[in-house]
């Protein structure tokens, strides 16, 4: 079977280029076959872009709550208020120890 090739270019950040020399080296191929494999990864997957979407905002919303909010305005000055109180006393402590 004869096989055919397309040629393409593209261009590359310098770091990305030297992000994938490393791999390249290590597998002992070109940079162009990771390329080739890279894209056809990306285009064995059937995902469409509503899928794709409907992925972003599953993983969204899955997540959401998560991470706790900022602590209130209050608890903030008095958590500050407290950690300047604590280094206040050592310092009078280090001053008193002299």
């Amino acid at each position: 079977m004869l096989r055919t090739s397309c040629a393409a270019q593209i261009f590359l950040e310098p770091e990305q280029s030297q992000e994938l020399a490393r791999p390249a080296d290590v597998r002992a191929v070109t940079s162009s076959h990771l390329i080739r494999e890279a894209i056809a990864h990306y285009l064995a997957d059937p995902m469409d872009e509503a899928g794709e979407l409907a992925a972003q905002r599953s993983a969204l919303l899955e997540a959401a709550g998560t991470i706790p909010g900022p602590a209130s305005g209050a608890e903030t000055v008095e958590r500050l208020r407290d950690a300047d109180a604590a280094r206040d006393r050592e310092l009078e402590a280090r001053w008193r120890s002299s």
